[in-house]
């Protein structure tokens, strides 16, 4: 079994709540604590809305100082720390439990420095993603990592998930476009990490801590790279009549060297939802629909559109489409932006899911999921980041329907069981969370895992920072030598749902 064993709720800490409080008065101002329950109801739960839990008590400290402070506090007397951004996760990685402090960067919002010298960005990790870009944009230059919900979702979030977006393909995740952190350990041990130049000595730390979804330290200070606005960006926005003439699509246009700065997939159930919600003009006889972004000069965009164009047609394109001007070419996204949205026209819930498989088997995942949606009678939605291969099933439900949501996450765990079964990874953007923790032994097995843990204690022995998150918490099956997985059937008293 592991060692990092889901903590039980700490009930004689509970009753301490009265003097935690007085204790951490004495930190940070007395406004900054939230405590009665009305205060507290609004931090239950992150994007991934399925699951819910008040915390014992949220604090909003306002400087580095502080969080130092307050992590020492809580490592001292062994009180669990949730660090939590903007609450747009979609994994439950910032759900809180009901004996822990919910650590809030929501005061840590400003902007430090603009270096266009270094090219570079300091900003506070409540900054948000789209923040950053608007900083610099009349300058001509822009943050290329932009996840959908990036006029939201804030910059130490995404560190701490690794987030993607559209334009991951050419640009990449959020770990390609950092370049230092300051961060705060459980003990209250203030870190610096990388800085402003591209190498740094050592090991890498920097990528260690990026994407480890709050398990090892609270990120105070981030440094992101900046980019030279492309002097030309067109989009073309292809329809198909299957499936798999789509899914060859992308595979041909990479095979022939082209990079688009950005490469989406929907099906026709997406299709007729976001051009419902934003009027995109989307094809709406298709099957499915890709958008491919180039930028670059404008002899090499309108080069790779043409080739595009060329290799659209071999796969039995049913029509082509390009931007004419950037209201066009911004019209082509709004769709794809609002996709998350747009399913709320669709059924009264939506569960997202987040998997990632070689670009070559889209064609065989959709097929699978729809597969899958016919066995578990539930609808879904599908859009991909299909350069990568990131792919975005929403499976459509009304959680006021009894046992819908443990089917519809029974259905969820197929599609992620598959996903790794053909090559592909549990997770592209959203991370692992509550949501994908037992699902962890498809991809590692117990030694992989305790690799994991052991990195874990080395920088939080006691276990206190985001408790419950990431590894499962579940007995070993002896007839395999791994971790056993009952998703949906164990119990966990301390996520509860509502």
């Amino acid at each position: 079994m592991s060692n990092l064993a889901m903590p039980k709720i700490d009930r004689k800490l509970i009753s301490r709540k009265a003097d935690i409080v007085s204790d951490l008065k004495k930190i940070i101002k007395a406004e900054n604590i939230l405590y009665h329950e009305d205060q507290t109801r609004p931090f239950e739960t992150d994007a991934l809305s399925a699951y819910k839990q008040k915390p014992l008590i949220v604090i909003f400290p306002e400087n580095t100082k502080e969080v130092s402070e307050l992590l020492s506090y809580c490592n001292q007397n062994r009180i669990k720390v949730v660090p939590r951004g903007a609450g747009t996760g979609l994994s439950g990685g910032a759900l809180p439990m009901a004996d822990s402090i919910l650590l809030c960067l929501g005061k840590f919002k400003k902007i430090l420095d603009i270096d266009y010298k270094n090219r570079c960005v300091v900003a506070q990790p409540g900054v948000t993603n789209l923040s950053i870009t608007q900083a610099v944009q009349d300058k001509g230059f822009y943050y290329a990592p932009d996840p959908s919900s990036q006029i939201a979702c804030s910059i130490g979030g995404n560190v701490a998930e690794n987030s993607g977006g559209v334009h991951s393909l050419k640009y990449g995740t959020t770990t390609n476009n950092i370049l230092g952190v300051e961060v705060v350990f459980m003990d209250g041990t203030i870190s610096r990490l990388g800085g402003k130049t591209y190498d740094s000595e050592g090991y890498d730390l920097l990528g260690l801590i990026t994407g480890s979804e709050g398990l090892l330290c609270v990120i105070t200070e981030v440094t992101v790279k900046i980019l030279r606005k492309p002097e030309t960006v067109k989009a073309a926005l292809i329809g198909f009549s299957t499936i798999e003439d789509a899914g060859n699509c992308v595979s041909d246009i990479i095979a022939n060297g082209i990079i688009p700065s950005g490469m989406e997939m929907m099906d026709k159930a997406l299709i007729h939802a976001t051009d419902d919600f934003v009027k995109a003009g989307y094809p709406r006889d298709a099957e499915a629909m890709l958008i491919v972004e180039l930028d670059g000069t404008g002899t090499e965009v309108n080069e790779l559109i043409n080739k595009v164009n060329i290799i659209a047609k071999k796969n039995k394109s049913s029509s082509i489409k390009i931007s004419k001007n950037e209201k066009q070419r911004l019209k082509f996204w709004a769709g794809r932006k609002a996709a998350f949205p747009a399913c709320g026209d669709m059924a009264p819930d939506y569960y997202c899911m987040d998997g990632t498989i070689p670009r070559g088997k889209l064609a065989q995942v959709l097929k699978e999921i729809g597969r899958l949606s016919k066995k578990y009678n539930l609808p879904v939605a599908n859009a991909f980041h299909a350069g990568d291969g990131n792919l975005h099933p929403l499976i459509m439900y009304d959680a006021n329907e009894k046992g819908a949501l443990e089917k519809t996450e029974k259905f969820g765990a197929e599609i992620l069981k598959y996903c790794v079964k053909i090559g592909g990874v549990l997770t592209g953007e959203h991370g692992v969370g509550v949501e994908k923790r037992e699902l962890m032994c498809e991809m590692f097995n117990n030694n992989d895992i305790q690799q994991q843990i052991k990195i874990k204690k080395a920088l939080d022995a006691s276990s206190l920072l985001n408790p419950g998150k990431v590894y499962p918490i579940l007995r070993k099956c002896a007839e395999e030598g791994r971790i056993h997985v009952h998703r949906g059937k164990t119990k966990f008293p301390d996520i509860p749902r509502f």
